[in-house]
């Protein structure tokens, strides 16, 4: 297996068809940084024409590497595919990803490119869709075009983001770039729409729960109806429902995400910088679980006891600081959490900093914390004990709190002003 980031010189084996879908997501973020009015200049065509294909270029050369990850379960989950007959196989039980994800598996068994690069490409692709739902966001708090692209570019070339999605093979940015998306189609009055998000963030990801929250916040805020939350359950059964006209069973489909909590796995920690890197020689783990998972919900419902007695000052900028502390605060305290787990935590602190620059510190911190977690897992071997990591999320969960504070008093001193 090819050293990861060596110093060996290698060329990568491609395919016309690789090469079409690569320059589909090159398009793609240049079409979307049009619609979004940000390239208004030959200048700036020309500077982000250049900088996405650097983007591209630095995951094609990546594209080779594969982890035990994609060696142990994504490739042999795609291979089963390969040899049921595509979209046929879905009937049959693969793997512990939920069924959207599969669907693309599938769909992946009758083109001849090598499954680890349409693995990658398909992330590669929702890393574009994460930058544009970013600066879409950040859009919210600043109209200046500078901040907004370089938040777009920010999330392109953001360690994590980068190494999540071509050189790990995960799928981190799908989820997260429709929750993102979600926030703002909820903050610009489109409830319905960014409930359908959330639908088809939590049918990507179980993770999407560190966040989804928010959403109970927003409606706090008066940005949903309550009629609106039925959109999530039926746009997530019509989202499983192909693979249950393909002869999955209705209630197996449905139920997927709670039949697979015997496979997280009985650590308290997996390189994670949770509380469990601080608290790291349990002796009783079966009780530190259960404490930890009380603690996690006593943290949720006390927030959102907070917002609901704040909810007549939730300014936008409110709801992004909460939304950070749910993505923070929720992973750090719950047991058996893994490496990636901060990912939307890395996206929301970017996006703060870009969005109210005083609160800048709170992107590398995160970016910290969850480095540690990647090289820990990707070198097999620790740079920094995971406790620093642990120490960087408290700071960056304070400044994500104060955010929120702020906020709802600005929100207060605007209503006295009209």
């Amino acid at each position: 297996m090819r050293e990861l980031f060596g110093s060996r010189v290698f060329f990568l084996p491609m395919n016309w068809i690789l090469v079409a879908l690569m320059t589909f997501s090159t398009a793609l973020a240049l079409l979307l940084l049009f619609r979004e009015g940000l390239l208004r200049s030959q200048a700036a065509w020309l500077l982000a024409s250049l900088l996405i294909l650097l983007a591209m270029g630095l995951r094609l050369w990546a594209f080779d590497y594969e982890t035990l990850d994609y060696q142990n379960f994504l490739s042999r989950w795609a291979a089963f595919y390969r040899q049921n007959g595509g979209f046929a196989a879905m009937k049959y039980p693969v793997g512990n990803y939920n069924i959207p994800y599969l669907y693309f598996l599938a769909l992946f068994s009758y083109v001849p490119v090598k499954d680890l690069y349409l693995i990658k490409w398909l992330s590669v692709s929702f890393d574009v869709l994460l930058a544009w739902a970013s600066a879409r966001l950040t859009g919210r708090f600043t109209k200046s075009t500078g901040r907004r692209l370089a938040c777009f570019f920010a999330v392109l070339f953001l360690p994590t983001v980068y190494l999540n999605s071509a050189v790990w093979s995960q799928c981190d940015s799908i989820y997260v770039a429709l929750l993102i998306l979600g926030i703002e189609l909820a903050l610009s009055g489109r409830p319905k729409t960014s409930m359908i998000c959330a639908a088809l963030a939590f049918g990507f990801k179980l993770q999407a729960v560190f966040v989804l929250p928010i959403y109970v916040v927003l409606w706090f805020k008066g940005k949903f109806r309550w009629t609106d939350f039925l959109l999530f359950p039926l746009s997530y059964v019509l989202l499983v429902l192909p693979a249950v006209l393909l002869g999955r069973p209705f209630l197996d489909t449905v139920t997927l995400y709670a039949s697979q909590t015997g496979s997280i796995g009985a650590g308290l920690n997996y390189n994670s910088p949770s509380v469990f890197a601080i608290f790291w020689n349990v002796q009783d783990a079966a009780t530190a679980s259960v404490i930890a998972i009380v603690a996690a919900f006593v943290f949720l419902f006390n927030m959102l006891g907070v917002a609901w007695i704040n909810r007549g000052r939730l300014s936008d900028q409110a709801i992004l600081g909460m939304a950070l502390m749910f993505a923070i605060g929720i992973p750090f305290l719950l047991p058996h959490m893994h490496e990636r787990y901060f990912y939307a935590a890395d996206i929301l602190s970017l996006i703060l900093s870009f969005s109210l620059p005083g609160y800048f510190l709170a992107a590398p911190l995160v970016q910290f914390a969850s480095l540690l977690g990647y090289h820990a897992y990707l070198k097999m071997r620790y740079l920094l004990p995971m406790r620093y990591g642990s120490a960087a999320l408290i700071v960056a969960f304070a400044l994500a709190l104060i955010c929120y504070l702020a906020g709802t008093h600005s929100s207060k001193k605007t209503k006295k002003r009209t």
